[in-house]
C-alpha cells in the first residue's frame, strides 16, 4: 500500500465521521422558545456534548490537513 492510498483512506474515514458527528449535534438555536425566556431552563452543558465537540474539532483538523496535503501533490506518486 502506498502512502497516498493510506492518506486517502484516512481522509475518507474522517469525512464520513465528520458528517456523522455533525448530524449528532443538538441544535443550538432557540427558535420560538427563546421569545418567552423558557430557552434558558435547559442550557446546562453536558460532558457528552463537550466530548462530541472535541472529537468533531479533531476530525475537522485531520480532514482539513489531509485535504491540503492531498490536493497540493506534496506526496510522491
Amino acid at each position: 500500500m502506498t502512502l497516498t492510498l493510506v492518506l486517502k483512506t484516512l481522509w475518507l474515514i474522517s469525512a464520513v465521521g465528520l458528517i456523522i458527528l455533525v448530524l449528532l449535534h443538538s441544535p443550538k438555536g432557540d427558535g420560538l422558545g427563546g421569545l418567552g425566556g423558557q430557552a434558558q431552563l435547559f442550557t446546562s452543558t453536558k460532558s457528552a456534548e463537550l466530548t462530541l465537540n472535541r472529537v468533531t474539532w479533531v476530525l475537522t483538523t485531520i480532514f482539513m490537513g489531509l485535504t491540503v496535503v492531498l490536493s497540493a501533490n506534496w506526496l510522491p506518486a
